[in-house]
């Protein structure tokens, strides 16, 4: 009998749960109900449903931005109580009109609705990726409400759904304003610190580094060789292989959980993407023909790049203007006469 049971379950239409077993399911598609199809009763059970979901979504939101973005938090968190109070007032009339049964109806059962991607699944949260979230689903139920009190027959239930409809219109432009707020002091801190944490360090670690190690071996085969194509095929190789290699340095040298850097493999393409920018700077100037004009013009590059690292250095690193010239200006003059010493020899 066993066997035979084992055997039942090995046809196309067995599927496998959480603890291994096989259980027999439906291979089509779950059957789904038009929004047309629903009667009063089922639209109040769907409404609740909706209210209950994004309260919780609110609430997420809130619990998510309150250290970054406490202002913002806040407004969630009055939504929140808002989409709660919907649903109390939707409870009450449900229940006085059809009892204490209320059957589950979900948004994944109506034909019609967007799906929904989870708070946890959104990390990191930016303040414009919530915006756009909840916009998108105070503007769905405010249609929602708006469609089911056209078909409503009940005079209580009508007048209740259009009083939603308006209460989650204005809902929309509450969600539309959140990420226009004029930031308060300590949020503009924040954000500028963010700003620097996970693109401006690993962008400026990359530039310095592009920008500074392919001195040595570009103008070491520049005086070498005096011929601007083997000088820009070494700046070339030089600069591609330190872009991965700082590429995949940054990628793995924190995952971000704990320093609140972002995410590591965004930061290793910046700081890979800047490394190789920093070298192909001074390196192009030696497709031009003749190597005396190459190499004044890719020392001026050289300035312009360890200027605008001294500046960066100033502005987003709080670095004095003296120590950054000191500590980019000097390094980079000393790799660049090494270089030269060195294709000289």
């Amino acid at each position: 009998m066993a066997a035979a049971a084992t055997a039942s379950l090995t046809g196309p239409c067995r599927e496998t749960n959480f603890a291994g077993w096989r259980v027999p399911t439906r291979r089509s598609q779950p059957l789904m109900r038009s929004f047309d199809s629903l009667d009063e009763r089922e639209v109040l059970a769907l409404a609740i449903t909706l209210e209950e979901e994004h309260s919780r979504v609110f609430d997420d939101f809130a619990a998510q931005l309150r250290e970054s973005y406490p202002q913002q938090a806040e407004k969630f968190k009055e939504m929140c109580r808002q989409e709660n109070d919907h649903r109390r007032r939707l409870l009450d009339l449900y229940r006085a009109r059809f009892g204490d049964h209320l059957p589950l109806i979900r948004r994944e059962d109506i034909r019609g609705f967007v799906k929904c991607k989870p708070v946890w699944m959104m990390r990191p949260l930016s303040l414009k990726t919530v915006q756009k979230s909840a916009s998108m689903m105070e503007l769905e139920i405010e249609h929602f409400y708006t469609a089911a009190a056209k078909r409503a027959t009940d005079v209580g239930i009508r007048k209740l759904l259009g009083d939603l409809a308006e209460e989650e219109r204005n809902h929309v432009e509450t969600a539309e304003q959140i990420s226009e707020t004029a930031l308060t002091q300590d949020e503009a801190t924040r954000e500028k610190q963010l700003f620097a944490l996970q693109v401006v360090q690993p962008g400026l670690a990359g530039l310095m580094d592009g920008s500074v190690s392919t001195l040595a071996p570009l103008f070491a085969a520049a005086f070498a060789t005096h011929d601007t194509w083997s000088t820009f095929r070494v700046g070339l190789a030089a600069s591609l292989g330190a872009g991965i290699s700082m590429g995949f340095a940054e990628a793995l040298s924190d995952d971000g959980a704990l320093t609140g850097r972002g995410r590591p493999w965004a930061r290793g393409f910046v700081c890979g993407l800047m490394t190789t920018a920093g070298g192909l700077g001074h390196t192009f100037p030696y497709l031009l023909s003749s190597i005396a004009t190459a190499n004044g013009v890719a020392a001026g590059v050289v300035a312009v790049e360890l200027g605008v690292i001294a500046w960066i250095r100033h502005k987003y690193m709080d670095s004095p203007w003296s120590m950054a010239i000191l500590q980019i200006v000097l390094g980079g003059i000393l790799v660049f006469i090494v270089g030269v010493l060195i294709g000289s020899s």
